[in-house]
């Protein structure tokens, strides 16, 4: 991807990038370090070349899907966003709605698809325990999809990661 770095002096504290065909045009003001520049085109390309990537897939239609195929609500809307840094996914029950790191974009299917069902669960239990598993576990690829994500090395708060209780007492 051919990067044009265009420096302006209107521009005080924003960047901006498009894509002008095969080229990705970054806008930076005329201030900013060379440091600062690089690092901030790097980000642009980056932001530009993962929403290519998730321009052709639908999410939604693949997390109703996956409701059909394992018994579980159909959520009301399915969405990728930048902003979950430290989560994979998260739901909100009372409106049916998912929201999907778009860090998964790039990782193999069967992890999104555990992402996806383990929000899916959610919209049955709101916590973590055994009744959610049980439902999570409908997905057999979910014990192998915890552990890659935790080999990902990222914290989650919100037990997405969680190992089952245990059964013992």
């Amino acid at each position: 991807m051919q990067v044009e770095v265009v420096r302006s002096r209107r521009r005080k504290k924003t960047v901006q990038a498009r894509q002008v065909g095969d080229v990705v045009r970054v806008s930076v003001p005329a201030t900013m370090s060379r440091a600062e520049e690089e690092r901030w085109v790097n980000e642009m390309v980056r932001r530009i070349s993962r929403r290519q990537h998730l321009a052709g897939f639908d999410l939604h239609e693949r997390a109703r899907a996956l409701a059909a195929k394992f018994g579980l609500a159909h959520p009301t809307s399915t969405r990728w966003v930048d902003n979950q840094l430290f989560r994979w996914g998260s739901c909100t029950p009372a409106d049916g709605t998912i929201r999907i790191s778009s860090r998964l974009a790039k990782e193999p299917q069967w992890v999104l698809d555990y992402v996806i069902v383990h929000e899916l669960a959610h919209l049955h239990v709101s916590g973590h325990g055994r009744a959610f598993w049980d439902l999570v576990n409908r997905y057999p690829l979910a014990e192998r999809a915890r552990g890659f994500l935790i080999a990902r090395g990222v914290e989650d708060p919100d037990g997405l990661l969680d190992l089952e209780p245990s059964t013992s007492p």
